[in-house]
């Protein structure tokens, strides 16, 4: 009992760290390109140090699904830059739709009739965020944009957990070496693939490297970090049930440092999002065998 405690203040824990990432990214001075060039490349070497099983160069399937992880995280700090954290998490939050679209062709995994209220709910969600989207304000430049740019982040995401599921399924075969690799492969295309548009780097102060560092090293790899300890200890429902902490705390935390305000139609979307997903992860675990938790 006291491990599956840790195991759940862990992914408390985590999911704080990762709702930081909105506030954090309108803070800085740097552009959308330096901090996602930035933030990822000292994620990548701080995720090696705190992960032994990522001490290895990733597979190939890894580098694949590396893509899909990169693109995620340079379109999450594109958005968060353009329209308010809530809509970008929110928005990114919509991942699941993607998997249940697209399980049957990467996973074998075919939607169901009791399915179809999740997705006409997600609908609904999405049509309320784009409705609901905010003015234009000092931290939210540009809503419209950073919206669409969200909406691919969370298809980014859908993308990366079908690839993480493939490769914890081979990695049970024998055949691979799981997942960690794909978070290091992610975070070093990203900060590849957005180097050009980073450099070179003029008038930067000690507090923006600081947040670098944070976001690097603390809101994903000490982050992801928490969350591969949590998994581990707890069921897989109750897990994604406590990360909800994550799209809950970023809205507040960037109404808190910026006065950013993401809208009410957003909210209820969001909102939305939030029980659609936690209904259908209840039904699941339901109708699925349960594994008994480690020790």
């Amino acid at each position: 009992m006291q491990a599956v405690s840790k195991a759940r203040i862990a992914l408390v824990v985590a999911a704080v760290l990762f709702s930081s990432g909105g506030a954090l990214i309108k803070g800085t001075t740097f552009d959308a390109w330096q901090v996602a060039c930035f933030r990822s490349l000292v994620a990548a070497a701080a995720f090696v140090c705190l992960v032994p099983s990522a001490r290895r160069f990733p597979t190939r399937g890894e580098w694949l699904v590396g893509i899909a992880y990169a693109g995620t995280l340079v379109l999450f700090v594109l958005a968060n830059k353009l329209t308010t954290a809530a809509s970008t998490i929110y928005l990114q939050s919509t991942a699941p739709v993607y998997i249940l679209l697209f399980g049957p062709w990467i996973l074998g995994e075919r939607a169901t009739k009791r399915d179809v209220p999740f997705l006409l709910a997600m609908a609904v969600a999405l049509g309320l965020l784009v409705v609901g989207t905010p003015a234009a304000q000092a931290t939210a430049p540009n809503p419209s944009l950073g919206n669409a740019l969200a909406l691919a982040s969370g298809v980014g995401w859908g993308f990366t957990m079908m690839g993480l599921r493939r490769l914890q399924r081979a990695n049970a075969a024998g055949s691979t070496g799981g997942g960690t690799g794909a978070v290091v492969a992610g975070n070093l295309i990203a900060a590849a693939a957005t180097a050009p548009f980073a450099l070179p780097v003029e008038g930067s102060f000690v507090p923006d490297w600081a947040t670098i560092l944070f976001l690097g090293v603390v809101q994903i790899a000490l982050a992801y970090r928490f969350v591969t300890f949590g998994l581990t200890r707890v069921p897989a429902l109750e897990a994604s049930l406590i990360l909800l902490v994550e799209p809950v705390l970023s809205p507040i935390w960037a109404w808190l440092e910026h006065g950013e305000e993401p809208g009410t139609l957003a909210i209820l979307g969001g909102v939305l999002v939030a029980v659609a997903t936690t209904v259908k992860g209840a039904i699941d675990a339901r109708r699925s065998p349960r594994r008994k938790p480690e020790p």
